[in-house]
């Protein structure tokens, strides 16, 4: 079975459907690690796209802030007013929706998780520190993860909690195995490592082969629906520079 491995859609429709386009349907399921909403324009789009495919999805922090279930004073200033329009903008049926969604989810081999297994919905693993304190908390050889918008695989290197970070390599299938690992497939619709486009994975989950891509989209179109929502300039223009 072919799995298609995507998170952090955050409301960009555009950069959701280019991700679909890319994949040309080959896959048998999608697996969502959470942060459908939240930051862009089109929250009802997406959530609707998204349950139109067969899949599993995880809550992310920003679907929960949506909900009303995080104190927003911890988001910053932008983060709150987008989140803000969501809860107007969401119709009832997409509220249900993301009310239902689990926060992890083990299946077979693989665990899944928005922010961490230590800490599901808010944990961010920014740093090989961090991996090695997670490996504990799962029981599977492999965890995938969002929430950073960064792609990255942590590799367990010793039992003594050593730990290395490591770059994905686009485009190439790579075999999953000799090592536990944490693997982040990056964000469809914010990325945030100097490359705007939407990232995402594809995983045989049979062969245990993993293959992350990069696609270019449509920024302005997403761009131009959130200055006619009056979103923040700084969310706005971070699209086109990956940041």
């Amino acid at each position: 079975m072919r799995i298609l491995i995507i998170s952090d859609i955050h409301a960009n429709l555009a950069a959701f459907e280019s991700v679909l386009a890319d994949a040309k349907g080959d896959w048998d399921y999608v697996w969502c690690l959470g942060d459908v909403v939240g930051y862009g324009p089109d929250p009802n789009e997406c959530c609707e796209l998204l349950k139109t495919l067969p899949h599993l999805c995880l809550a992310g922090n920003h679907d929960w802030a949506a909900l009303g279930r995080l104190d927003i004073r911890t988001f910053n200033a932008d983060a709150r007013k987008v989140v803000l329009w969501t809860q107007e903008a969401l119709k009832p049926e997409n509220i249900a929706y993301l009310d239902a969604l689990p926060t992890t989810f083990v299946l077979g081999q693989y665990t899944l998780a928005h922010g961490s297994p230590r800490e599901p919905v808010w944990e961010y693993i920014l740093d090989p520190i961090i991996a090695a304190l997670n490996f504990p908390h799962f029981e599977t050889p492999y965890c995938f993860v969002g929430h950073t918008h960064t792609p990255v695989i942590y590799k367990l290197m010793s039992e003594r909690g050593d730990t290395d970070a490591q770059a994905p390599v686009y485009r190439q299938p790579a075999q999953l195995n000799g090592h536990r690992l944490i693997v982040n497939p990056g964000s469809v619709g914010q990325p945030r490592d100097s490359n705007p486009d939407a990232a995402y994975a594809m995983l045989d989950v049979e062969t245990n082969v993993l293959e992350y891509r990069r696609v270019p989209y449509p920024i302005h179109v997403t761009q131009e629906k959130m200055r006619r929502a009056d979103m923040p300039e700084r969310l706005i223009a971070r699209l086109e520079h990956g940041w």
